[in-house]
């Protein structure tokens, strides 16, 4: 037997429209998700499409057209030229010289700014009284400008600057030494300014990483008598071992587009007769001199660099994935 409830509830549903039947069936049950259009979310979600496609997607696209052409930086258009710029990339010592700077770079700036930050967040983990003011003064580098800290750092590595001149007062050097002239010792003096300024920042990455290392592992460790050095290689490095890859992976990105430090330090022509250029200062020889520059070529060589650094992200994460498995 009908009763009235039972008759007013069915006339309900069947008065109900269809979309509103098929919603309430995919989940969303009451509120305003019932009555919003379809495309409201994509409404939502335009003006972050807009500015990656805009300032990302974009640009990337018109450079790999660009490095078809032989266009000029200010005359704009060109003509295509297919492969011609590609080709001249293998016979150019130039762009190897940079090629070899920037690898260098990495090779010797990566390992440091893996191991380094992740030394200094262990010293600074312990909650201790004034350990906030170490913490402050290791990650004050960050929020420096890299320009000016190249630029006290050019003043400190001159040859008539403090450094060389207490090297010469303790009798420890007989003439200065070319910190900022030699190929290898700007490169390596570069590095050092890269690392020193890098270290605050990851640190605050291996800080949250062994905020998450249980420390009953420590404590258990401690009883079965393992010193401070055994313990940090068999329990603090394997916990952070997926923040040593992600480390790894963005200081290795950022070595390979290092271009400030080499400009302030070696001046603006990378060194004497642009040996110590990087990747980042070639291109910026090549594609932006408004007399002899080659936007299409110095594109050409933008799309090296890209597919270099994605080279060495796809080393990084093969080679984390085969220590994760050992």
């Amino acid at each position: 037997m009908t009763t009235p409830v039972t008759s007013r509830r069915a006339v309900a549903r069947a008065a109900s429209p269809p979309a509103r039947r098929r919603r309430s069936r995919g989940g969303a049950t009451s509120g305003a998700a019932l009555h919003r259009p379809w495309w409201v979310p994509l409404l939502w979600t335009a003006p972050a499409v807009a500015v990656i496609v805009g300032f990302g997607i974009f640009p990337f696209v018109n450079t790999v057209v660009l490095s078809f052409t032989d266009a000029r930086p200010l005359g704009g258009g060109g003509s295509w030229v297919g492969w011609e710029n590609y080709a001249r990339l293998l016979t150019d010592s130039d762009f190897w010289l940079a090629t070899r700077n920037s690898i260098f770079y990495a090779v010797v700036a990566v390992p440091l700014l893996v191991v380094l930050p992740l030394v200094l967040a262990q010293l600074v983990v312990n909650r201790i009284p004034g350990i906030g003011f170490f913490r402050t003064a290791f990650y004050a580098p960050v929020v420096a400008s890299m320009v000016a800290v190249a630029l006290v750092w050019q003043s400190l590595l001159s040859e008539r600057g403090p450094v060389n001149s207490a090297l010469q007062q303790f009798g420890l050097i007989s003439s200065p030494i070319p910190f900022l002239s030699d190929t290898t010792l700007l490169l390596l003096s570069a590095i050092a300014l890269t690392v020193w300024k890098g270290l605050g920042w990851y640190m605050i990455f291996y800080l949250a990483a062994l905020a998450n290392v249980p420390r009953e592992l420590y404590e258990a460790a401690e009883l079965d008598g393992a010193g401070p050095v055994r313990r940090f290689l068999h329990i603090t490095v394997p916990g952070v071992r997926l923040t040593m890859l992600l480390i790894a992976i963005m200081s290795g990105i950022g070595s390979l587009r290092v271009f400030t430090e080499i400009y302030v330090l070696g001046g603006a022509t990378g060194g004497l007769g642009g040996q110590a250029r990087t990747l980042p200062f070639y291109i910026r020889d090549t594609a932006l001199d408004p007399i002899a520059g080659n936007a299409g070529y110095g594109a050409a060589v933008s799309v090296a660099l890209f597919l270099l650094t994605v080279g060495l992200a796809v080393l990084s994460h093969r080679f984390g994935s085969e220590k994760e498995e050992a």
